[in-house]
């Protein structure tokens, strides 16, 4: 055999043990006429001892990341490294094979690596090999059987959906795959499971999940791939409590039995419009406070024309921020100025021992400038941020600086943890450039039942009031997941359609299926689907999830380490009947 134990085992109690290990070469390290050998593999790291003699010249021959097969007796250390499991016991070496050479790698295999990104994708198989990618994919994989192991335990079946699709292009842009033996058609690939998990729920399988890849042609984010996983699920015979509260506990047994930490209690809860008026974000970051008040009532009718001709003006008070210099209040405001915030200017007032000062002393008195600082609770050390404008735009900036304070003061800590979920969003959005309405979720998500009447109205205003019976989960301001009760009456089904501006045919043409399906006993159903791979991320306490992904794209949605995409060749294209329209 190749081995008798891994590099991650030896113990104290091995001592005297002849053993034999495989791995690859850490570092190598002469003293004197010895020579010290760490031997790596995916379990940890052993150190060699190689004396004097013939196997002294074996080892003169070896470089980082050769393969090698050694035999050895294991003996106490003399110098023991308390950073190792391994760090008490060394192998006084017998034999070394060298099954592989290797090239000197372009970067090195450290938990500090001083290759960048770039390189350290183009040699991803290299870059694995460093102790943080290892970690983060173990957490990944036990992450992953720790759902199923809950999911089986309440149920629920793991069933496979297909991978090659009809394309339906609603949401994000799809992937679309040709198919050789339909010419001039075209498969897709999934954006999500999310009618046949559906069609499953009128099948009668009640409890479904599936850790299944998805893919969407969009724009790259850090926490977005083209390709992903998600955790898919859905119930029959469920209204949200139940589904809140079965993926609750799934997602309190991950806490639980992946990161130790245990959470009593029901998660808190907030409505989208409050998420909206007290964080400026659907996904809000629970975990420091700094909310946002409506001041406009405070502020009007005071001749200053840039609260006076807003629709909205609202205030973040930052706790200790007084001492706040002018040149980094100047900093703040051209940051907010930016096209990814949005914001025209921003107005501030200082809580000082001294009194309160502001940007607009001229327009308000001391009194009235007090009153804000009342209605926003600011003490004596704090500091108050106004942004004015349309209202959810400024909303939407004021939040972004929420978030942005939030991270200056260091009140964003990745080793806590805020679960939230966010319910009762908006059914539908309007879209002016197009003049017609958009699913906020999916063309399936179910209105609220008391808003049927609404969602029936001939009235625009009516139908944009409509509340979905959908929800989020949302962890430490990053939404996690997101579902909905499902629409099961073909009926409704249809005035969903009708609303989205589809024609009969078109609606028949795109979900025929589907709509069919619903008229052969379809139950009331529902479910979520969580990103697997932020979800994952936020466990290791990263914010970027291409560390937990084995072989990820880069920023422009290519492999660097395939090279691809990639062109096909002539014979290829002839085949699937295409052709290029650019110019090489």
């Amino acid at each position: 055999m190749y081995r008798t134990h891994t590099c991650g085992e030896l113990r104290i109690n091995n001592v005297g043990e002849q053993v034999t290990l495989a791995g690859w070469v850490q570092r190598i390290r002469k003293m004197g006429g010895m020579s010290f050998i760490d031997l790596r593999d995916r379990y940890g790291i052993t150190q060699l001892v190689v004396n004097e003699g013939d196997l002294n010249t074996v080892a003169e021959k070896l470089g980082r990341e050769f393969v090698l097969q050694v035999k050895g007796i294991v003996a106490e250390r003399s110098s023991k490294n308390g950073k190792l499991p391994t760090g008490d016991v060394e192998i006084k070496l017998l034999e070394i094979n060298v099954l592989n050479s290797s090239l000197t790698p372009p970067f090195t295999i450290e938990d500090e690596s001083d290759g960048g990104e770039e390189i350290r994708s183009k040699y991803r198989y290299i870059d694995l090999r460093r102790n943080p990618l290892k970690k983060a994919l173990e957490l990944r994989h036990k992450m992953a059987q720790e759902v199923r192991k809950y999911l089986d335990g309440i149920g629920f079946m793991e069933i496979e959906t297909p991978v090659l699709i009809k394309s339906t292009p609603e949401g994000a842009r799809d992937f679309v795959v040709p198919s050789r033996m339909n010419p001039g058609e075209f498969y897709a690939l999934p954006q999500s499971p999310q009618t046949f998990k559906q069609l499953l729920m009128v099948a009668g399988y009640d409890r479904y999940f599936q850790i299944v890849r998805c893919f969407r042609d969009e724009d790259l984010r850090a926490d977005r791939q083209p390709e992903f996983t998600q955790i898919d699920c859905e119930m029959s015979f469920v209204e949200r409590e139940d589904i809140l509260s079965t993926f609750e506990g799934m997602i309190k047994a991950l806490f639980k039995n992946v990161l130790n930490r245990e959470f009593s209690g029901q998660f808190p809860r907030m409505s989208y419009t409050d998420a909206m008026k007290y964080y400026g974000s659907d996904k809000p970051d629970i975990r420091f406070g700094m909310r946002m008040t409506e001041i406009k009532h405070l502020v009007g009718g005071k001749d200053f024309a840039v609260f006076d001709s807003a629709e909205y003006v609202g205030a973040i008070c930052v706790d200790g921020a007084a001492s706040y210099t002018r040149k980094q209040l100047d900093e703040i405001t051209e940051w907010v100025k930016r096209p990814q915030v949005g914001a025209k200017g921003l107005v501030y007032i200082r809580i000082a021992e001294d009194g309160i000062k502001s940007s607009v002393d001229k327009f308000y008195t001391p009194a009235e400038l007090k009153t804000i600082a009342d209605a926003v609770n600011a003490k004596v050390g704090d500091l108050i941020l106004i942004l004015a404008g349309g209202r959810k735009k400024t909303q939407e900036a004021l939040g972004t600086l929420r978030i942005e304070m939030g991270n200056r003061l260091g009140l964003r800590d990745n080793a806590n943890y805020a679960p939230l979920w966010v319910y009762d969003f908006p059914l539908l959005e309007w879209d002016e450039e197009t003049q017609r309405f958009y699913a906020m979720h999916h063309p399936f998500t179910s209105p609220k039942p008391e808003d049927l009447d609404k969602f029936y109205s001939s009235n625009k205003d009516d139908v944009a009031a409509v509340a979905a019976n959908a929800y989020d989960f949302v962890l430490n301001g990053t939404e996690i997941g997101g579902g909905s009760i499902r629409i099961h009456d073909s009926a409704v089904q249809k005035r969903m359609f009708e609303v989205l501006g589809f024609s009969s045919e078109e609606a028949d043409y795109k979900f025929g299926f589907i709509i069919n399906a619903f008229k052969y006993g379809a139950p009331p159903h529902g479910g979520i689907a969580f990103g697997f791979d932020r979800f994952c991320a936020l466990f290791g306490g990263q914010e970027t999830i291409r560390d937990y992904i084995a072989f990820p794209k880069n920023n422009a949605g290519r492999d660097v380490m395939l090279d691809a995409p990639s062109q096909i060749d002539g014979s290829q294209m002839d085949e699937l009947f295409l052709k290029s329209t650019v110019k090489k």
